[in-house]
């Protein structure tokens, strides 16, 4: 079934300093009318996303929750799978399962587990995502690749969700990106972090021209199926004022971009909330592009925009 492709908006949240505090900040972001509460999937200072996840959904009633994505080296596929249908479960059904093949640098060199080249990963990470649909269906499950092999497994629980929990997949490279256009419910249009560190690179990554580029990949990927997708997109900064003009070209040096550039940098909002606004219409029309997901520090600013937009 085509997709509406109505606004809908989600933040991305790392930590809080006790249950209490996690708990109220998922009961705003709920009341404020984001759809979805999501988190990192890294080592550093941040929560584990599955308890976080499930502390969230516990202290809600319709929030969605997932991770930004699940680093499919960090654990197996069938442990994460059976997390994954678990957690879904349990809150009634409201995942968005959000799994990629890693990036950070700094994930790899302090937990030691291997760092292999790109391909590699993503090949990894597209048997994963054989595994975890296999999973997820009725019966038991065979698998044999290259990386993983899985022999008679019925995965218990199944989720609640069917056929499975939203798949979201995202990434800034042809080849991630035409994968996500041939499996995922939800693809992330996002630059590509190609040294394993977030830098320069990356930010001229996100640049709309780049972005034209990438949602005609996951186009060519999906064919037939692409008006089934739900295109999502990371945005970076949101600083809501009446000197846009002014704001972008002090911004504009952080992504490598020209002032005018900026000023139609997707991963980037700068403005009045009715600017803000336009530009994200004018951003559906252009990419497809409907379910954005902010940063925790944008959480009050966004509130208005939400507002006028979400579920139109």
């Amino acid at each position: 079934m085509a997709h509406d492709r109505k606004f809908r908006f989600g933040v991305q949240c790392a930590t809080a300093q006790n249950g209490t505090e996690w708990a109220a900040l998922a009961r705003k972001v709920e009341d404020l009318g984001f759809s979805s509460l999501f988190l990192p999937d890294h080592f550093g200072d941040q929560l584990a996303p599955l308890p976080a996840m499930m502390a969230a959904a516990d202290a809600t009633t319709d929030l969605r929750i997932g991770a930004l994505v699940f680093d499919n080296d960090y654990k197996h596929p069938v442990v994460l799978a059976k997390e994954i249908a678990t957690v879904d479960v349990l809150s009634g059904g409201r995942v968005e399962f959000g799994i990629g093949a890693g990036w950070m640098n700094t994930d790899y060199e302090q937990s030691g587990i291997p760092h292999d080249r790109a391909g590699v990963r993503i090949d990894r990470m597209a048997e994963g995502i054989e595994i975890y649909k296999g999973l997820f269906a009725d019966g038991a499950f065979d698998f044999e690749g290259e990386h993983y092999r899985i022999s008679g497994m019925d995965g218990l629980p199944k989720p609640v969700q069917k056929p499975h929990p939203p798949l979201l997949i995202g990434g800034g490279a042809k080849r991630v990106l035409s994968i996500a256009g041939h499996e995922a419910d939800i693809v992330g249009i996002n630059p590509a972090v190609k040294s394993g560190n977030v830098d320069g690179a990356a930010a001229r990554d996100g640049s709309a021209a780049q972005t034209d580029q990438k949602v005609q990949w996951v186009k060519d990927a999906a064919d037939d199926r692409y008006d089934d997708l739900e295109l999502n997109m990371l945005v970076f900064a949101v600083i809501v004022n009446d000197q846009r003009e002014e704001t972008a070209a002090n911004m504009a040096p952080l992504f490598g971009v020209e002032p005018d550039q900026a000023l139609e940098y997707p991963h980037a909002w700068f403005g009045s909330v009715d600017e803000i606004c336009e530009d994200l219409l004018a951003g559906r029309d252009r990419w497809d592009v409907s379910y954005l997901v902010v940063q925790a520090d944008a959480i009050d600013a966004v509130a208005p925009i939400i507002a006028k937009l979400a579920g139109t």
